[in-house]
């Protein structure tokens, strides 16, 4: 049985993207990559059918990500399907417990960074859009670290699926 992550940022062109294109490379890196299925989302649809934000796809071309991508809107029909929702910043963990129909629809969602014992209480990944390069270059860093975590609680929940 495939298990099955989706990234939840706001319009689905720069945070989400990253953290999708980065996980699976993590996933196919450790040999996962046929047990999981990565995907992502925003929590509006301003962006729908568009492709990532430029800064987001050079700084995943240039450190050796795929970066092919197409925006679309999360819709509460998906919880059925997912395993773990993942939000990029409080306000999306916020948009979307309200869209969870069920306590255990709820209880598939988590920040990306509360996988990074290093980012201690500041678990939100800062919104690059309306600022520089410099923004997209540390969403990168914060994603790589967090998805590193992810990965060990991803294999563990595999593994214990597995009899």
């Amino acid at each position: 049985m495939t298990y099955r992550v989706c990234f939840v940022c706001t319009g689905n062109i720069c945070r989400s993207p990253m953290a999708e294109h980065v996980f699976r490379s993590q996933l196919e890196d450790a040999g996962l990559g046929a047990a999981v299925e990565v995907d992502s989302a925003g929590t509006g649809g301003w962006h729908e059918g568009d492709g990532a934000d430029p800064r987001t796809i050079a700084v995943l071309d240039e450190n050796g990500y795929t970066s092919t991508h197409v925006a679309r809107r999360f819709r509460a029909s998906w919880f059925s399907d997912l395993d773990l929702v993942i939000a990029l910043d409080e306000g999306h963990l916020r948009e979307l417990r309200e869209l969870a129909r069920t306590p255990e629809e709820a209880a598939r969602i988590r920040l990306l960074r509360s996988y990074d014992p290093a980012a201690g209480d500041r678990l939100d990944v800062p919104d690059p859009y309306y600022g520089g390069r410099e923004g997209f270059d540390e969403c990168l860093e914060m994603v790589k670290a967090a998805g590193e975590g992810l990965l060990a609680a991803v294999r563990l929940e595999i593994e214990e699926r597995t009899p």
